[in-house]
């Protein structure tokens, strides 16, 4: 057998070691970075982080490294964070008492030992996270900061949480961070899975995958392990063996397996004979171990071998190569695989003895050091697995607090439903949790609202329901309907929210005003807002705050309800007074325990402001709002949206595309529902229909089942104008007819309605030019026909609405005289004015591009080419990259000369129109008339081939996608009538 186990040398992975030194290099340089490796278990993923890590040591980098650990889901938050920090904290870092004193403190929370965590209010996460960061900025002033964190398909949400806020919002800070995991632990619906998608899209990140050694490598390795050079079959029966995989060759080596004995059949029959090598007292060490890492103290706490047999069986693990001491003083496993091993060799009575150890003493720990809540988890975790439901329960709880306490929520769940599903079978377990079993069910709700899983969050209201006897406890049940409505609305299902608050206040006495009433009141506004049903909303929302100013402690709702009638006033068309009940509910918010009705309040004013017409006063608002927000936070998420909104409507579209929040990962129900529509809304207008279409599609699901009409509206007329786009006329048709039958039934929200008729109006245009093309009268006029009913819908809005229904419907007439055959320049010089007035640049300059074509289509060529000149620079200063491809293309067919380009277009005269020759104008005149190639070839005696080339060249120089556009715009152009014969006569 090998004295040595493992290769000393570095061999292979030049390529990622280069990639990941490079990376390390722009650290130091001030450009800062995230670098995931990946790789199977065993591939080589530490032994690569390890010489990147003794390279940043001898160039003068910092390295702090921690491991996640394997607890299972949502139970240990910020596990690789602290123990990564822990050596400076026990150095006394000079970095750490250089840290602003609120950061410090906030550290605190997370990191035992940093300083003292401020005792007044639980510490909100992403105040964790900037003190985090705010760490590693001063760490780096000094030297390079490298960060590892290793194992990261078992790490936590709050540690995945981190690195996504990271990856969001590094910018000079001198930091690497490497994170490893196991590519092949990662099953469809793993939690890391999402955070790559979003890593994988951000230049600051970089995926580094750790491939297999190849034969050769492999071969280094056993000749750096043996001291000479392998036999050749030796090679080759451990690379067959081990597929290339370092650690399985490694340990088939080390377990006597020099070629000449039978192989094990598996890589953990390897691992265990190692460990069976050893002696007694060294796997008890190792069985502890498997359980949970320990330092000697523990250790001599758990085992009753006495110091001298310990030290000499942690040395003997140690040297053997199976343990490793930690940066903090504890021993653990080499490889997770070994503890994996050692721990499943366990026996069922033996793995409940060792795990009521390890709670024992460390709840003792915890008895004296109340601060160290980093323990409550594991101490959750081996209650649970050694059997003792009553203590695994009351520590569940300890634990959930404790992750609450750091705004952990995700953890915080997981632990709360555990407890919740261990009540049944502990006795008197109302008096562990310190509250009973309804009590316990809403808390959870509540941490599931917050970490963005409403639908958890539901079941477990309605679980509390069960349990509750409505006609005993009115108030309590009303208090938990409340908050039932309020889950079912985040999931888009007003309609059942307000069935929820109809029968939460039929429980409450008639006549009474109570704090219960008043909330499901204002619930019952909000919902009826939401659905755009503006008089039944302002009518509850002004008895809800008739309520509420009665009450004491009722200022939330209040805020509520203004909210609520602000926004329904300005769609009834009062915007003054919508406007003052907003503005007032933000005056009125400026108080500790308000934040989250301030929020959205801003985010309703900004809407509000913005459907006005009063684009750049709504993103000013919206703005506010995002800078008096906590970072990180889904409250932010809401308001960084509507200022992508406001911004895209105000023509900052860069600005708008960096606002909107580089992922979903808070999102669920209404939030991922707008978050997928703002991506939409600029994905449209760049001319990206693919990614357009994708969210889109989503976005249909989950509007299924909801009656929230500023949704459904902007879903709908984006998804008609794609398919306009793509020719599909009947599909976007028939997503107008669909989308209007839902908006138009008892809802007063003319600003959709409007929105969505004139993406109708500009359908049936295209449909009547199309028809007309074709000479298909009934397809005109029933074209003509739905466009005139839609024209009459916009009239109806503008007549009661405000400035950008007008705009709208000065834009419809114009579309409503394209579609009739007689395009007016005049009509779109109109409607590019209008929508400039309200600062609207995108709808102006859609309106110039048709201007151009009617000037041209009317021989006013010079007039033509300075409007679409203009045009295509505001459109590429604007970001809209098919509106300026639209204009270039329009200048191509129409032969346009455009300000600032060589002119070389011959007069008028001599011109050929589109450039083409007199035998491709013959060949055209043909394709308008329906001719197939070979119908072509036998008129003008040519070979199919031949008509063939001469389609597809005109199509080119018209600038079109299909014979069927050719033929339209030839029939428009006047190129299939006596023009046509003409080159025929002359061909």
């Amino acid at each position: 057998m090998a004295v040595r186990v493992s290769s000393a040398r570095f061999i292979g992975r030049a390529e990622q070691l280069a990639e990941l030194s490079s990376a390390l290099d722009d650290a130091a340089a001030s450009y800062p970075s995230l670098a995931f490796v990946a790789g199977e278990s065993g591939a080589g993923k530490t032994r690569l982080i390890d010489e990147l890590a003794s390279r940043a040591r001898e160039a003068g980098s910092l390295v702090l490294s921690g491991e996640c650990v394997e607890l299972g889901e949502g139970e240990l938050p910020y596990a690789p964070i602290v123990a990564a920090l822990r050596p400076l904290v026990r150095s006394e870092h000079p970095a750490l008492a250089a840290l602003d004193p609120g950061h410090r403190a906030d550290l605190a929370t997370t990191v035992p030992g940093a300083g003292e965590p401020a005792a007044d209010a639980p510490v909100a996460q992403v105040r964790v996270f900037e003190a985090l960061l705010a760490l590693l900025d001063v760490l780096g002033e000094s030297s390079p900061v490298l960060l590892v964190i290793e194992d990261a398909h078992w790490a936590d949400s709050s540690t995945r949480g981190f690195l996504s806020f990271l990856a969001s919002t590094l910018c000079r800070e001198r930091i690497l961070v490497v994170v490893s995991y196991r590519s092949d632990e990662l099953h469809r619906r793993h939690p890391l899975r999402p955070l790559l998608a979003e890593i994988g899209r951000d230049r600051y990140a970089r995926i580094v995958e750790l491939p297999l050694l190849a034969q050769d490598e492999m071969a280094e390795q056993l000749e750096d392990i043996l001291g000479e050079s392998a036999d050749p079959a030796l090679i080759e029966r451990l690379y067959t063996r081990s597929g290339g995989n370092p650690l399985f060759t490694e340990e088939l080596l080390a377990a006597g397996l020099d070629g000449r004995g039978s192989l094990p059949p598996t890589l953990r029959d390897a691992l265990m004979l190692r460990v069976e090598g050893l002696s007694q007292p060294a796997q008890r060490v190792l069985r502890w171990l498997s359980v949970h890492p320990a330092d000697d103290a523990l250790l001599g706490e758990l085992d009753d071998l006495d110091p001298g047999e310990l030290r000499d069986a942690l040395r003997e693990a140690v040297s053997s190569h199976i343990a490793v001491g930690t940066a903090d003083g504890a021993f653990a496993f080499r490889h997770a695989l070994l503890r994996e091993v050692v721990y499943e060799d366990l026996l069922p009575g033996e793995r409940v003895e060792l795990h009521a150890a390890l709670g024992r003493a460390l709840a003792q720990r915890m008895e004296d050091d109340e601060r160290r809540v980093h323990l409550t988890a594991q101490i959750a975790h081996h209650w649970l697995a050694a059997g003792d439901q009553p203590a695994a329960f009351a520590a569940s709880v300890q634990a959930a607090t404790a992750a609450e306490g750091v705004n952990a929520y995700g953890e915080a769940l997981g632990l709360l439903e555990r407890a919740l599903a261990l009540w049944d079978r502990v006795a008197d377990a109302e008096s562990l949790a310190g509250e009973d079993q309804v009590s316990l069910l809403v808390r959870a709700a509540n941490v599931a609202d917050v970490a963005g899983e409403s639908v958890r969050g539901e079941a477990l209201l309605r679980r509390a329901l069960e349990l509750i006897d409505e006609a005993e406890d009115t108030h309590r049940a009303a208090r938990i309907l409340e908050r039932l409505a309020r889950a079912q609305g985040i999931l888009n299902r007003q309609d059942e929210a307000l069935v929820t608050i109809e029968r939460g206040l039929a429980l409450l006495p008639a006549g009474e005003n109570s704090l219960e009433r008043a909330a499901l009141l204002a619930a019952g506004a909000r919902a009826r807002m939401l659905q755009a049903r503006y008089a039944d909303a302002a009518e509850r929302a002004r008895t809800a705050l008739d309520a509420a100013r009665q009450l004491e402690g009722a200022r939330a709702i209040e805020l509520r309800a203004l909210n609520s009638l602000g926004v329904t006033l300005i769609g009834l068309g009062d915007f003054d007074a919508g406007s003052a009940a907003l503005r007032e509910a933000l005056a009125r918010s400026d108080m500790p325990g308000l934040q989250n009705e301030r929020n959205v309040t801003y985010v309703n004013l900004a809407d509000s402001l913005g459907v006005s017409g009063r684009a750049e006063e709504a993103l000013a608002v919206a703005r506010e709002g995002l800078a008096n927000t906590a970072p990180g936070t889904r409250d932010a998420d809401w308001i960084a949206l509507a200022v992508a909104e406001m911004a895209y409507l105000c023509g900052r579209w860069d600005e708008a595309e960096a606002a909107i929040p580089p992922s979903a990962r808070r999102g669920s129900g209404t939030l991922l529902t707008l978050w997928r529509l703002i991506r939409s809304l600029l994905a449209l207008g760049r001319g990206r229909v693919e990614t357009a279409a994708a969210e889109l599609d989503l976005v249909a699901r989950a509007l299924r089942e909801s009656t929230e009409v500023h949704f459904i509206g902007g879903y709908g007329w984006m998804k008609a104008e794609l398919e306009r786009r793509a020719g599909r006329l009947d599909d976007a048709r028939v997503v107008v007819d669909d989308t209007l039958d839902r908006i138009e039934f008892c809802s007063e929200d003319m600003p959709r309605i409007a929105a969505v008729s004139a993406a109708a109006v500009r359908i049936e245009a295209d449909a009547a030019q199309t028809a007309r093309d074709r000479h298909d009268a009934a397809a005109e006029l029933r074209a003509r026909e739905r466009g005139a009913a839609m024209l009459e819908r916009i009239e109806l809005a503008a007549g009661a609405s405000g400035p950008v229904e007008r705009a709208e419907l000065v834009s419809a007439r114009a579309e409503d005289m394209r579609g009739a055959g007689r395009d007016e320049p005049q009509a779109w010089d109109e409607a590019a004015r209008a929508w400039s007035e309200l600062g609207r640049p995108y709808p102006a300059l859609y309106a110039r591009l048709r201007q151009a074509e009617a000037l041209a289509s009317g021989g006013d060529r010079s007039t033509a080419g300075e409007v679409a000149a203009a045009g295509r620079e505001g459109a590429r200063d604007l970001g809209s990259e098919w509106l300026a491809q639209a204009f270039e293309s329009l200048a191509l067919r129409a032969r346009l000369r455009l300000a600032g380009e060589q002119d070389d277009v011959p007069s008028p005269v001599e011109e050929q129109p589109f450039g083409l020759t007199a035998r491709e104008q013959q060949v055209l005149a043909l394709v308008a008339r329906g001719s197939t190639n070979r119908e072509i070839g036998a008129e003008l005696h040519m070979a199919e081939k031949t008509a063939s080339v001469h389609v597809s060249r005109i199509l080119a120089k018209l600038d079109v996608r299909s014979r069927t556009e050719a033929a339209a715009l030839a029939h428009r152009q006047g190129l299939a009538g006596e023009g046509s014969r003409e080159a025929r006569a002359s061909g």
